[in-house]
């Protein structure tokens, strides 16, 4: 847990990030339900995961993130669930510990990766793994790309075209953020972590995201303490919880096994004598604010 003298330390270092705060007075917004992966893959004895600097002028901007964002109602369609692999929403549900519904993350987390990244976590109808796509193919996810980036629900459609199933038992849940009370918007958002397809080309869109880059999680903590690399508290932690893997393999053995045990963290800011202070659950004081 990060210790509250820890947090003014942060904060200026997320000068140049595009922070929405919310009105002095205001009651506090809904948290929205959002979903984030973290893709990763192996490159020699190292973890390099997949980060995208966001557009200046949108919520966050200027920061280094995880590709994701808020559900869709075409995340909760009921019939996409048939096109999900090796996860249904009864066993999402319980790792997420909510009624249902569950599964809706999963899907959000692919859909999410293939608007942002362009890469597309699903199986081929024989089973094999999504990957190198002929001319033809390619067009095809070009185009769909495109018409989710313009907010066209065609998600459900592309498994349809193209007979995919969604590769939801690649994902495994390692985080649950709800953004403080401070911020103007706020979310509820899981974190997942997934290997990235090896013949797959992971790319910002351009839009929301203006860079990308494929970083080791120690360069991108080392950055971010630089004040080269901005990237807001849980890209942190998120990071922070992949260090010392030098293996996808264990990396993603190590997450599967933990997910039943992931905590929701609310981080709690204040002033004091002039100062902002924050602090997590589990800090001295948390409670009393």
């Amino acid at each position: 847990m990060a210790k509250d003298q820890e947090f003014p330390e942060i904060l200026s270092k997320q000068e140049s990030v595009n922070i929405q705060k919310a009105e002095p007075g205001a009651p506090p917004s809904d948290p929205k339900p959002a979903a984030t992966v973290l893709l990763v893959r192996a490159l020699e004895n190292e973890i390099e995961v997949f980060m995208i600097k966001r557009n200046a002028k949108t919520n966050f901007g200027g920061a280094w993130v995880f590709p994701g964002g808020k559900l869709d109602p075409v995340d909760e369609e009921i019939e996409i669930n048939s096109f999900c692999s090796g996860l249904t929403d009864e066993m999402a549900s319980q790792i997420l510990n909510v009624k249902s519904g569950g599964l809706n993350y999963w899907i959000a987390c692919i859909r999410e990766c293939f608007e942002e990244c362009g890469v597309l976590l699903a199986y081929r109808e024989n089973g094999d793994l999504f990957g190198a796509s002929d001319e033809e193919e390619t067009e095809i996810l070009a185009s769909y790309r495109d018409k989710l980036n313009r907010g066209e629900p065609v998600l459900l459609e592309l498994c349809k075209q193209l007979n995919l199933k969604l590769a939801v038992d690649r994902l495994a849940y390692v985080s649950h953020w709800i953004t403080p009370k401070m911020e103007m918007k706020r979310y509820s958002t899981r974190f997942f972590i997934a290997l990235a397809p090896s013949d797959q080309k992971a790319i910002h869109d351009g839009s929301e995201g203006v860079e990308s880059t494929w970083i080791t999680p120690e360069n991108a903590i080392k950055g971010g303490e630089e004040g080269k690399f901005p990237i807001i508290l849980p890209t942190i932690r998120n990071l922070e919880a992949i260090v010392g893997f030098s293996s996808t393999d264990d990396l993603l053995e190590n997450k599967v096994k933990c997910q039943s045990e992931v905590s929701s963290i609310e981080p709690k800011f204040f002033m004091k004598d002039g100062k902002m202070i924050g602090l997590l659950p589990g800090d001295e004081g948390y409670e009393d604010h």
